[in-house]
Order: C-alpha cells, then sequence, then structure tokens
C-alpha cells in the first residue's frame, strides 16, 4: 500500500468516526439518556493513545466542529472548553484496552439503583449485559465525603475505572452511570438498554420479586444482540437526524 492510499484510508477512517460521534450525541439525547449533560467518546482508530470528545456543549448541539482530540491523560491542543469529566474517558481507555467506546450519563431510570440496596440486573434479553451485578462505585471513598461527585481529576477517574474492572456498565452512587463498548455502536445500545432495563426492572418489582437472566443467558443474548446492533442504530439516527436536527434548524 502506498503511502497516498495509507493516508486515505486514515482520513475516511477518521471522517466516519467524526459522523458517527456526532450521530452518537444526538441519538443519546433523542432516546433520553443524555440531556444537556453528560458525554460520549470513541478512541481514534488511528491513534489508541487518543480519543475523541465533544467541546464543553449539550450533546444535542454537537457538530463535527465540535470534536476534539484529546490524549489519555484527558489534554487537549484545542483552547476551546472542555467537559469537566473528560477523566472517566480517558482513565478507562488506560485501563481497558479493549474499550473502543465510552457513555457517561446520568439518565433518569438508573440513578436509583446507584442509592439502594437492590443491584441492577438484566430482566430482559435486550439488556443480557447486565446478567451480572452491576458495579457501583463510591467517591466518598476516594476524595471524602464533601465532593460534588464529579470525575475532576485523573486520580478520581483511576478510581472509577478500577471500580468497572471490566463490567460493561458502572454505576456512579447519586450521579448516573458508565457505559463501555468494543465499538461506538455497542456503548450507544448498551446506554440505551441500561436505561430501558432499569426501568422495566423498577417496574416489576413494583409487582413483585424478579426472575432475573442467568449469566449464561445473558452470553448468549449479547452474542444474538450483537449482530443486530446495526439495525438499532440504523433506527436510533435515522430518528435523531430527523428531529435533533430539525429542532437545530
Amino acid at each position: 500500500m502506498n503511502s497516498g492510499t495509507a493516508m486515505k484510508q486514515e482520513n475516511t477512517s477518521r471522517a466516519v468516526q467524526l459522523a458517527d460521534l456526532v450521530d452518537a450525541n444526538h441519538i443519546l439525547f433523542d432516546q433520553g439518556v443524555l440531556d444537556a449533560f453528560g458525554h460520549v467518546s470513541t478512541r481514534a482508530a488511528d491513534r489508541p493513545d487518543r480519543f475523541l470528545l465533544s467541546r464543553n456543549l449539550a450533546p444535542a448541539l454537537v457538530s463535527e466542529d465540535d470534536i476534539l482530540e484529546f490524549n489519555l491523560d484527558g489534554e487537549t491542543l484545542d483552547p476551546r472548553p472542555v467537559y469537566l469529566e473528560r477523566f472517566i474517558h480517558g482513565e478507562i481507555y488506560k485501563a481497558r484496552p479493549d474499550v473502543l467506546a465510552i457513555v457517561h450519563s446520568h439518565s433518569p431510570a438508573v440513578v436509583p439503583f446507584s442509592v439502594v440496596d437492590t443491584p441492577l440486573l438484566a430482566v430482559m434479553h435486550m439488556a443480557g449485559f447486565l446478567a451480572k451485578p452491576t458495579p457501583v462505585f463510591e467517591i466518598r471513598d476516594v476524595i471524602g465525603d464533601a465532593s460534588d461527585l464529579l470525575i475532576r481529576t485523573a486520580e478520581s477517574g483511576q478510581a472509577l475505572a478500577t471500580s468497572l474492572a471490566q463490567s460493561p456498565v458502572l454505576l456512579m452512587r447519586g450521579h448516573g452511570s458508565v457505559a463501555v463498548g468494543t465499538s461506538l455502536k455497542d456503548a450507544v445500545y448498551r446506554a440505551i438498554y441500561t436505561e430501558i432495563n432499569a426501568k422495566t426492572q423498577a417496574d416489576a418489582l413494583r409487582l413483585g420479586s424478579c426472575t432475573y437472566l442467568t449469566e449464561e443467558e445473558g452470553q448468549a443474548t449479547v452474542s444474538t444482540m450483537r449482530s443486530q446492533i446495526e439495525r438499532a442504530w440504523g433506527i436510533w439516527r435515522a430518528g435523531a437526524r430527523t428531529r435533533v436536527q430539525f429542532a437545530n434548524g
């Protein structure tokens, strides 16, 4: 492969990543996972020691021009304001080479599970990735009991990544959650179905005790649903492009 062809492929890959990341921001807003706050990133395809994340902006307003490149320490050469919690992304990417995308949200049905003894678990096949109890990050263990609960430093980001361990989702006590994936579409899928599963589980618990998926059922459903993510992405993207972009003029 000559250098010109390699450069063309690299540019194409970056262009696709930028477009998909804009769509991801809009999809997550349209699906009620992100609102004015929260963020989504993807590891740079051409530089695994870099990640792409919007500047400090409400997700529904993100365009390709708003996407910045960061190193894994959360640093960027762009002078525009950045998200306070960019360390969530950098430290997870450092700790988890398998992770290629991250969503941090405050989705409303999920937050209650971060402050009660009932674990967030899969009650539906679409959320089989939650078949193991979802861990909860307690920020008081890292920076005491007088913080604003935000991941503002590399130290707190490292502690959060340690709590995440190999899980696909982590709850953050009184704050929100993190969903990670082996692709941007995978992370978006997980963030959306974590919210849906949390609402469904809470509804079921009001009726009585729950029957949860076994870990083996979870593994089987993950294998099946991973092949169907493009189907979900396509309809989510079409809806977001219609509603969010229309709202943005």
